[in-house]
């Protein structure tokens, strides 16, 4: 079963990716025009082949810029906040019901369609569907394909180190290129950064930080099932350098074991996998 309200994959938000919806549907609304001359298209006028490949381009072109702002807002909207799944699907359906309206107006008032309005608006959504979904399911699956196939790949490459260094912590760029590797009892917390994250990690005995351009939601993806686990929209921390919870008038707060560190914030979304986490780790009298 689905489940709505986890996260959308992070990779659906990526900006690379958010470019190849982009392109793929745009040619792929090209190519159905052009086949299938919905909407009454190929009536429009008395126009060759190629004259009507150049109109109906640019007016398929004009529609698709609906994808182009809306997805432009999307990636800005995930960089301040968590998008879920349901959300993700009720901005596709919007993108459908916008489309679907720019040509509607488009028939009625350009092409001077008789029929009532809500009637063409109903008659494009059905084609606009085809034009937004189709394209966008491939491209889903292809980027889960992706990614499990790089996430397989990092985990060869953990398995495939030393024994002396497989307490060793590795970090990749967004790319999946190994840039970073930190023993995890050194790893203090990771902090998003923009397009970045920034892991913050002992070194000599010091608090040092790493750069790395990645997004904290795919860091995040990759610590599944260990002890190194998201407490906040911006920060990850190991919890074996937890030493305590600390409630406060904005929140809970983390202190680490370290003094050089500053507490770190607890957000309402993840306070019940940091108590769970946490319980694991200490007794409740220890809770401040």
């Amino acid at each position: 079963m689905v489940d709505f309200e986890k996260p959308a994959p992070p990779y659906l938000n990526e900006k690379g990716n958010i470019v190849r919806l982009i392109i793929f549907t745009s040619l792929f609304a090209l190519v159905f025009i052009n086949i299938y001359a919905p909407f009454g298209a190929d009536k429009w006028f008395d126009l060759t082949k190629f004259q009507f490949f150049f109109f109906s381009s640019l007016t398929i072109l004009t529609g698709v810029l609906v994808v182009v702002i809306s997805r432009i807002i999307m990636y800005n909207v995930h960089k301040r906040h968590s998008i879920k799944l349901w959300h993700y699907l009720v901005w596709i359906f919007a993108e459908i019901l916008s489309m679907s309206l720019f040509y509607g107006l488009f028939q009625k008032v350009i092409l001077n369609d008789p029929r009532l309005f809500i009637d063409l608006v109903k008659s494009s959504s059905r084609y606009t569907a085809l034009v937004i979904l189709l394209p966008y399911s491939t491209l889903w699956l292809y980027f889960s394909w992706r990614e499990k196939k790089e996430q397989i790949e990092r985990m060869v490459d953990v398995q495939a180190v030393s024994p002396n260094t497989r307490d060793m912590i590795p970090f990749y760029d967004e790319k999946g290129i190994l840039k970073f590797s930190v023993k995890k009892e050194n790893l203090l917390y990771i902090e998003s950064a923009e397009n970045y994250v920034s892991v913050c990690y002992l070194n000599k005995g010091k608090v040092s930080k790493y750069l790395l351009r990645d997004t904290l939601k795919k860091v995040e993806e990759s610590f599944a099932g260990t002890d190194v686990i998201r407490c906040h929209r911006s920060y990850m921390v190991n919890f074996e350098k937890v030493k305590v919870i600390k409630k406060e008038r904005d929140g809970l707060k983390l202190e680490l074991d370290n003094v050089s560190v500053a507490d770190i914030p607890v957000s309402k979304t993840y306070v019940s996998t940091v108590m769970e986490t946490f319980s694991r780790f200490y007794q409740m009298n220890d809770v401040v």
